[in-house]
């Protein structure tokens, strides 16, 4: 009986390193098994509002650099119709200003959009609640929003992450889980929207429903967009060969707020944090625009009023998943280096439809011949945070790397969302809550201390 004890004592040891090798954790949470299924389009949550031409799929972003401008999106389904968006603050609605929208629209194969309209809302005060009305007379409809505090260096926020969103049954608990939790004021969305190309002829009827879809969130708060591999929308044999086509006309960002020259790579200042947002599926090579743009946006950044800097980028530079594997390595080894030389807190990344979050290190001394090629702890590094477990409709990726390398802190299969809490310069509380506990419960979380104010843990 004795040596059965030591036994089992021994093969618990094991297992217990298995799961925590190096220090990192390999979540044994097993979600269950259930295929993931897109809604289909008679759900509640696509539900066109009431009244004949009734704009739909309202959503927000930020308009300019510093938070004091939103650009407000929304479709009309029939005809233009208005154009017109009226606004004011929240405390004094006799006070109304108004703004025009400009409207467009697009083909992609056998589909015609809707009426796609985009509207600047500009000189906005910060820390200020707002509400606007669109539409006209029985068709109207009216949303809120609260614009950010004013830049500064100790200015708490609290910001939700999501990735590779979707539409299925699970995307819907993701939002919702999202949704019912008070904290998120913004949304740092890191690609792979509406997954219409997961259909024949890439149905864009999916991008309509995915908007419908996130208009419960996005008409009332800024969601800051990051463009995915499934916004590429690529299709040659059916004659579509415009990369980004239905993604970039429904989704504007003010990319040239940062000199920036495409919307799918800019920069915005929000709160205490400076947003760096690039695009893994365009060119990113030496001279190119975009590696041109982010040299001079990190001239750009100023810790001393936005001590937190954060780059979003849809494909993980790390990642310990054999989905994926590796697909980061040439933006690794091209921008690694400026991260670290930076200081950069975090990067977020989705792409893989799981979640982990790395420790801060860095593989930047390896060139190849010096063998140097495993990362190695560094305070200078970000915390890598990959987040694409939206839930959409390709389901999870649940087979790791074994054993778990150093580098990877903790790791789950699972569905979820983050949040991250920026309490001051120096501090900031962050947590990942997974789908199948209650909203309030946290899978992972830990403490970020700033890179430039706080650069030792």
């Amino acid at each position: 009986m004795n040596s059965m004890k030591a036994q089992l004592m021994a093969l618990a040891l094991i297992l217990i390193f298995t799961l925590r090798c190096n220090g990192g954790i390999t979540s044994s949470f097993t979600r269950k098994p259930h295929p993931s299924i897109d809604m289909p389009f008679g759900s509640d949550v696509f539900k066109a509002p009431p009244g004949f031409n009734a704009p739909q799929q309202v959503h927000i972003t930020q308009g300019d650099y510093e938070g004091k401008s939103v650009i407000v999106s929304w479709v009309t389904p029939k005809k233009t119709g208005s154009n017109l968006v009226l606004y004011g603050k929240a405390n004094d609605k006799h006070k109304l200003i108004s703004a025009l929208a400009k409207v467009t629209t697009y083909k992609y194969y056998n589909y015609t959009s809707g009426f796609i309209h985009h509207c600047t809302l500009n000189d906005l005060e910060y820390n200020t609640k707002y509400f606007y009305k669109i539409g006209s007379e029985d068709s109207s409809r009216q949303f809120s929003f609260i614009t950010p505090p004013e830049v500064g260096p100790d200015v708490p926020y609290t910001f939700g992450l999501i990735g590779d969103l979707g539409q299925t049954y699970d995307s819907n608990q993701t939002l919702e889980h999202y949704h019912s939790n008070p904290k998120g004021q913004a949304v740092l969305f890191i690609g792979d929207l509406s997954y219409a190309d997961h259909y024949p002829l890439h149905d864009n009827r999916r991008w309509d429903s995915w908007g419908r879809f996130t208009e419960r969130s996005a008409a009332y708060q800024t969601w800051i967009w990051c463009a995915g591999n499934h916004e590429m929308d690529f299709a040659p044999e059916i004659g579509e060969t415009r990369l980004f086509k239905p993604y970039m006309h429904r989704y504007p960002v003010p990319y040239k707020a940062s000199g920036s020259t495409s919307p799918l790579w800019y920069a915005i200042k929000r709160a205490s944090t400076h947003i760096i947002v690039l695009s893994s599926y365009s060119a990113f090579g030496t001279y190119t625009p975009q590696y041109e743009w982010l040299q001079t946006e990190l001239t750009k950044v100023d810790r001393t009023k936005t001590p937190w800097l954060i780059v979003i980028v849809h494909s993980p530079l790390y990642n310990t998943n054999n989905y994926h594997y590796m697909e980061g390595e040439g933006m690794r080894v091209m921008f690694e280096s400026w991260f670290v030389e930076n200081k950069v807190d975090i990067v977020l990344s989705g792409h893989v439809h799981s979640y982990e979050r790395m420790e801060r290190v860095s593989n930047i001394a390896y060139n190849i011949s010096n063998k140097k090629c495993t990362p190695v702890k560094s305070e200078d590094a970000p915390v890598y945070l990959n987040l694409g477990d939206g839930g959409n409709i390709e389901g999870l990726a649940a087979e790791y790397i074994q054993p778990q390398p150093s580098y990877s802190a903790f790791r789950e299969s699972s569905f979820g969302h983050g949040t991250l809490e920026i309490k001051n310069r120096t501090h900031a509380f962050y947590s990942w809550h997974r789908n199948d506990d209650g909203v309030r419960t946290v899978a992972d979380s830990v403490w970020f201390y700033n890179r430039y104010h706080r650069p030792s843990e």
